[in-house]
């Protein structure tokens, strides 16, 4: 399996924002610094199905509640629920500051449908990053800590800090370190929905070498903090029709760019569908292909992805029986016990405790950037 093909300078046709200079004291929660391009508003009808099982005494679901960033701004929506009438409470839990909206069904018959309807408005982003730039952080401040920490499923055991050093060995800076952690992902991991852990597991995506996005993120995080690197999984909503709605990204913390977005599976599946087309020249294959690597290692998140939750293991708010992975979609318990998660994308699946029905109707025609080659760029 060939490598990812060599760093190229691109241009955008877009507005370019510089980073600022390199705080001495590096913040968690300093703004995207991206430039932005190319917004779409959607009108957004987002429901979840729960079926408890029978006699449950209480029902209680989380639904995450986007937030407003630069890469997108939220208005306010509006929840229902059917057949029982239930209204919501709102938290946001205080170590990655997710919102949830909370619902709480006491002896619910039947399946419980929650409806949230909302207007959003999302920006491409392009951080351009130079590697030549990014500064490496001797010592992170306290706040850090849930960023470089190992978890349950994000772990920096001694495995993924031979593996890490490994890999970049050789490498100046973070943002190159960082690059090779995902050439190597690009090489080494299969992209399966029957072999996923659905939770970012660093260990099954290294063991199994194979797995859905969320263990190639959860991967590359635990790689990048191996590294010393602050990474996080982000999980949000594909904005177009599609069996599973729910999709993560890999972020790192690079200065002076801040928190950068980076889409490590998808771009292996796009790499992978232009290396197979019979409608491309072998040098248009290979233009595109650098062109789809070079704008992944820039830092690249599309305008068709909503992001809804920051971080893996935590707890929820209100508290859950236990801290989770992360929300996919939502999270959903009956009398303290959690359902389980489905995978309608998984063609082996053929039963769910819940599920999701949504519609995304934009402002425009939009193309997804990670099926559609014609969003590149490459160097001629």
């Amino acid at each position: 399996m060939a490598r990812y093909p060599a760093l190229v300078v691109l241009a955008f046709a877009i507005s370019f924002t510089p980073a600022p200079a390199a705080d001495p004291e590096p913040d968690p929660n300093q703004p995207y610094t991206a430039a932005r391009a190319e917004p779409v508003t959607y009108d957004i009808d987002f429901r979840v199905i729960v079926t408890a099982p029978q006699g449950t005494r209480q029902l209680r679901i989380w639904v995450p509640v986007p937030p407003t960033d630069r890469g997108q701004e939220v208005k306010p929506g509006t929840f229902a629920t059917f057949p029982a009438e239930v209204k919501p409470t709102t938290h946001t839990e205080p170590v990655f500051g997710n919102t949830f909206a909370y619902f709480e069904f006491e002896n619910p018959q039947g399946a419980q449908v929650i409806t949230h309807t909302f207007r959003a408005t999302v920006w491409e982003l392009h951080w351009d990053v130079d590697p030549a730039r990014t500064v490496r952080i001797g010592t992170w401040p306290a706040a850090f800590d849930p960023y470089c920490r190992g978890e349950r499923l994000i772990l920096v055991d001694g495995r993924f800090k031979k593996l890490a050093g490994e890999i970049a060995g050789g490498k100046t800076g973070p943002a190159a370190e960082l690059g090779a952690v995902m050439a190597w992902a690009n090489d080494n991991l299969t992209y399966d929905h029957s072999n996923t852990s659905l939770v970012a597991s660093s260990d099954h995506a290294l063991t199994k070498k194979r797995g859905d996005c969320s263990d190639y993120h959860g991967l590359c995080a635990s790689l990048g903090r191996a590294l010393g690197l602050p990474t996080r999984v982000t999980y949000g909503l594909h904005l177009f029709p599609k069996n599973l709605p729910c999709h993560c990204k890999l972020e790192a913390f690079l200065p002076p760019y801040g928190w950068v977005s980076f889409d490590v599976s998808e771009t292996q599946r796009l790499i992978r569908a232009i290396g197979t087309s019979p409608d491309l020249t072998p040098d248009r294959k290979a233009a595109l292909a650098t062109a789809a690597a070079d704008r992944l290692r820039r830092g690249f998140r599309d305008n068709t992805w909503l992001m809804h939750s920051k971080g893996t293991d935590y707890d929820l708010a209100p508290k859950a029986s236990q801290k989770v992975p992360l929300v996919a979609t939502v999270y959903a318990e009956a009398d303290g016990k959690p359902l389980p998660q489905p995978d309608p994308a998984d063609p082996t699946k053929r039963e769910f405790a819940w599920m999701t029905a949504h519609k995304y109707t934009p402002d425009r025609p939009v193309a997804y950037p990670f099926r559609d080659w014609k969003t590149l760029t490459p160097k001629d």
